[in-house]
C-alpha cells in the first residue's frame, strides 16, 4: 500500500512537472511574439537546439529577427542568496536585447523594501543592453533607467550579469558571437587535483639553486623552496566555475568584454610574485605573459581581488589574484602562453638579485573548439586586426625607399634635407616605436638564428607584421645601402637619441667628439656584447635575453620607463650620454647594430661618393658625422655608417666642399685666363 502511495505521488510529481514545462514553453513563445512583433509581418517561431543551447528563434518572410530563451534553462541562474531566478530574453540579430521579462525570483532580500513592479522595471529596462559593450551600460534602459535598482544593488546586478551571459551563449551558439576558439560555457565539477591532471592548472618551483645558477652565485640553500607559482587559464566555466565559484565566476563573466579571459596566478613560499609597486606605478613589474612574440603587461585595471578559491583541496597559498586579459591585449586562449616570473631576492650583502623564470601553461585540449594547429589562421587574423599599421608604415617605407633611391636631388637642397630627416625620425619614434611597439632587437636576430639551425616555420615570424616587414625592408635595404639604413632611419631609440642630441646641441650643449685612436677600440665593444649575447644563448635563450638587456630598447620604448628603477636608471644614462656625444649607445654598446654590421660590407653599390680631395686637403664630412664613420684618411666605414647623408649634403654644397671650391676656382680662373686673352687680342686688332 505504501510503495502505491509512493508511485502515485511520484507519478502526479512529473505530471506536474511537464504541465509546469508545458505552461513555460507556451509563456516563452507567447512573450518570443511580443517581443519580435511587427504589424507588417507574420512572426513565426521555431525551436532550436545548437551547440548545447535551446532556445526560440523567431522568423519573418525568411529573415531571422531574433532569438528568445530562458535564463534558467540556459545557465541555472540563481540570485545572489543561491536562489533560481529565471528571466526571458529576447535578442536581435546585432545582439542587443530586444525585451526582458522577470517570471520568478525567491531572493529573500528582496521580499522586504522592493516591490514586484520596481524588479519588473528594472528587467525590463535592461532593453537595448549590448552584450558585447558593456562600457555605457549606465546609460542604457528604459527613460534612462540605472544600471542596478536601488536598495537591491548587489542582486540587480546578478540579475543583469544573467541576462548578459545567458544572451551570450545563444549569441555563440548560433555563431552571431565569436568564442575565441574555446567552449566558455562548457562544465563539469572538478576539483583541484582534478584540474591539475587535466593540465588545466599549470605549476612551477623554483628552489635555491636555481635561482643561484641563474644569478651566477652560490646557494647557501640549495633545495630551499624560493616560490612555488600556480596558473590556470580561468575563462571557461569548467575551469573558471570549479576555482572561483558559481557566483564570483558568473559575476565575471557577465561583467567582462565576450572575448576578454581570465587567468588565475597563485603562489606561496618565501619570494613574491606581486610586490607592491603596482599599486603606485599600475603595472605589476613581476608578472608578464608572452605569447606569439607578443609580451602582455599585466596592470592594476586587469587585476581583481580574490579571497579564497573554492576547491576544498586547494594549497594554502600565500598570494592569489585574478587577472582579466582584455581582447584588445591579442591574447589568443586557444593558443599556448608563458607566464613570466621576475623574481626578486636580497644577497646576504642586502644587494638586490634578479632574475626570470617562465612557466608554460595552455587550455586542456577538451576546451579548445578548433585544433590549435591553425596558426596560420592566427597571423592571419593579426594581420588583419592590424591593417592600419600595415598601411602606415608600408607609406613609410615607400617614402625611405624614395629618399635613398634619389638622394642625391634630395641633398641638394639642404633645408629640405634636414627637415625631412627631422620629420621621419619623428615619425619612427612616435608611431613605430611609442605607439606600435615595432622596435628591432638583437633577441629577434638570436631568435632567428636558432631558428634556422632548428625546425624553421614562418609563421612564428608572422604572427608580428610589423617587426616581419622591418626585418624584411631592413633585408632588402642591406644588400642596395649597407646597415645604416635602419640604424639611422627606422630605429626608435636610435631616432630618440638624434633627437635629443639636436635639441641639446641647438641648447648650446657643449658636445664632445672621442678622438679618434679611443673611438676605434671603444667601437669593439658592441661587437663583444653581441659574441657574447650569441655564445649564451647556445647553452641557454632565457639567459641571452637577459644578456640582451643591454639594450634599454624594452625600457625605453616598449614599456615607457615602467620598469625596476636599476632598468630605469641604465636607459637615462644611456641617453644622457647621447646628450653630449651623438648617438653614444649606437657607436659603441648597441649588440643589434654590431649584429647588422657583420655583413654589412656585402652591400651591392657603393651610394655614398667620395672625392679624391676627401682625407687630404678636406676633412669637413669626417668632422660632421654624427657617428665619426668616416676615418682619417677619408674613407667611410660601412661597419659604422648610420646613412644619415650627412656627408652627401656636405658634398653637394659649393660652400663647404673644397673640391666643388676648388672646380669652382678653376672655373673662374679658366673664365679669367679667356677673358684676358680676348682682350689682348681685341687689343692688337
Amino acid at each position: 500500500m505504501a510503495r502505491r502511495i509512493y508511485y502515485g505521488i511520484l507519478l502526479l510529481c512529473m505530471m506536474a512537472l511537464g504541465c509546469a514545462r508545458a505552461v513555460a514553453a507556451q509563456d516563452l513563445e507567447s512573450f518570443t511574439r511580443s517581443a519580435f512583433a511587427r504589424q507588417d509581418l507574420s512572426v513565426q517561431v521555431e525551436p532550436r537546439e545548437k551547440g548545447g543551447a535551446s532556445f526560440l528563434e523567431a522568423r519573418a518572410n525568411g529573415a531571422v529577427l531574433g532569438w528568445a530563451f530562458s535564463t534558467w534553462t540556459l545557465i541555472h541562474s540563481v540570485g545572489y542568496s543561491g536562489q533560481p531566478v529565471e528571466i526571458f530574453v529576447a535578442l536581435d540579430p546585432d545582439l542587443k536585447v530586444a525585451a526582458a521579462r522577470l517570471t520568478r525570483q525567491d531572493e529573500p532580500i528582496l521580499i522586504i523594501g522592493v516591490s514586484s513592479k520596481q524588479l519588473d522595471d528594472f528587467v525590463s529596462s535592461l532593453r537595448g543592453l549590448d552584450i558585447q559593450d558593456l562600457s555605457h551600460v549606465s546609460a542604457l534602459g528604459a527613460k534612462g533607467a540605472a544600471p542596478v535598482l536601488a536598495g537591491a544593488t548587489v542582486s540587480s546586478s546578478v540579475f543583469r550579469d544573467a541576462v548578459v551571459r545567458a544572451s551570450r551563449v545563444v549569441a555563440r551558439a548560433t555563431g552571431a558571437l565569436g568564442g575565441g576558439g574555446i567552449l566558455r560555457e562548457k562544465f563539469e565539477p572538478a576539483d583541484w587535483d582534478a584540474l591539475e591532471r587535466q593540465g588545466a592548472i599549470v605549476q612551477r618551483r623554483v628552489l635555491g639553486k636555481e635561482f643561484a645558477e641563474s644569478v651566477g652565485a652560490v646557494a647557501d640553500k640549495p633545495d630551499e623552496l624560493l616560490i612555488e607559482v600556480y596558473a590556470a587559464l580561468a575563462t571557461p566555466a569548467g575551469i573558471g566555475r570549479n576555482l572561483f565559484g558559481r557566483r564570483i565566476y558568473d559575476s565575471l563573466s557577465g561583467t567582462i568584454g565576450p572575448e576578454d579571459n581570465l587567468l588565475f596566478v597563485g603562489s606561496r613560499g618565501l619570494l613574491s610574485i606581486l610586490g607592491g609597486d603596482w599599486r603606485a606605478s599600475g603595472v605589476f613589474e613581476r608578472l608578464a605573459i608572452a605569447q606569439g612574440g607578443r609580451t602582455i603587461r599585466l596592470t592594476k585595471a586587469m587585476h581583481r581581488d580574490l579571497d579564497k578559491l573554492a576547491p576544498d583541496d586547494a594549497p594554502d597559498l600565500r598570494e592569489q589574484a585574478l587577472f582579466i586579459l582584455p581582447a584588445a591585449s591579442g591574447f589568443d586562449p586557444a593558443q599556448p602562453f608563458r607566464l613570466a616570473l621576475m623574481l626578486t631576492r636580497h644577497a646576504p650583502d642586502g644587494e638586490p638579485q634578479s632574475a626570470t623564470f617562465f612557466l608554460d601553461g595552455r587550455l586542456p585540449d577538451s576546451y579548445i573548439a578548433q585544433p590549435p594547429s591553425a596558426a596560420p589562421a592566427l597571423w592571419m587574423e593579426i594581420w588583419r586586426a592590424r591593417t592600419a599599421e600595415v598601411v602606415v608604415l608600408a607609406a613609410m617605407l615607400s617614402v625611405l625607399f624614395g629618399i635613398l633611391l634619389f638622394q642625391d636631388r634630395l641633398v641638394q637642397h639642404l633645408q629640405l634635407y634636414k627637415r625631412t630627416r627631422i620629420v621621419f625620425l619623428g615619425l619612427t619614434l612616435v608611431f613605430l616605436g611609442l605607439y606600435a611597439k615595432a622596435q628591432l632587437s638583437v633577441v629577434q636576430v638570436i631568435t632567428f638564428i636558432h631558428a634556422v639551425r632548428g625546425e624553421f616555420k614562418w609563421e612564428l615570424f608572422l604572427l608580428d607584421p610589423m617587426i616581419f616587414i622591418l626585418w624584411g625592408f631592413v633585408a632588402l635595404a642591406m644588400l642596395f645601402w649597407g646597415r645604416g639604413v635602419f640604424c639611422g632611419w627606422l630605429c626608435p631609440f636610435g631616432a630618440l637619441q638624434e633627437l635629443l642630441n639636436e635639441a641639446a646641441r641647438r641648447l648650446g650643449i657643449r658636445q664632445w667628439e672621442p678622438p679618434w685612436g679611443l673611438h676605434e677600440r671603444l667601437g669593439m665593444i658592441k661587437y663583444l656584447f653581441f659574441i657574447g649575447i650569441f655564445a649564451v644563448s647556445l647553452n641557454s635563450m632565457d639567459g641571452a635575453f637577459r644578456a640582451a638587456e643591454i639594450e634599454p630598447f624594452k625600457t625605453v620604448i616598449s614599456l615607457h620607463f615602467l620598469r625596476p628603477w636599476s632598468f630605469v636608471l641604465y636607459a637615462v644614462a644611456t641617453l644622457a650620454a647621447g646628450l653630449f656625444v651623438r648617438r653614444a649607445f649606437c657607436r659603441y654598446l648597441c649588440p643589434l647594430g654590431a649584429a647588422l654590421a657583420l655583413p654589412a660590407r656585402m652591400h651591392i653599390f657603393d651610394w655614398l661618393k667620395r672625392r679624391p680631395q676627401c682625407g687630404r686637403e678636406c676633412r669637413q664630412c669626417a668632422v660632421q658625422c654624427p657617428v665619426q664613420a668616416i676615418n682619417p684618411l677619408g674613407t667611410i666605414s660601412p661597419n659604422e655608417c648610420i646613412y644619415c647623408l650627412n656627408c652627401q649634403a656636405m658634398y653637394h654644397d659649393p660652400k663647404v666642399c673644397k673640391g666643388l671650391m676648388g672646380r669652382e676656382a678653376r672655373r673662374q680662373g679658366m673664365e679669367a685666363m679667356i677673358a684676358s686673352a680676348k682682350q689682348k687680342e681685341a687689343g692688337r686688332g
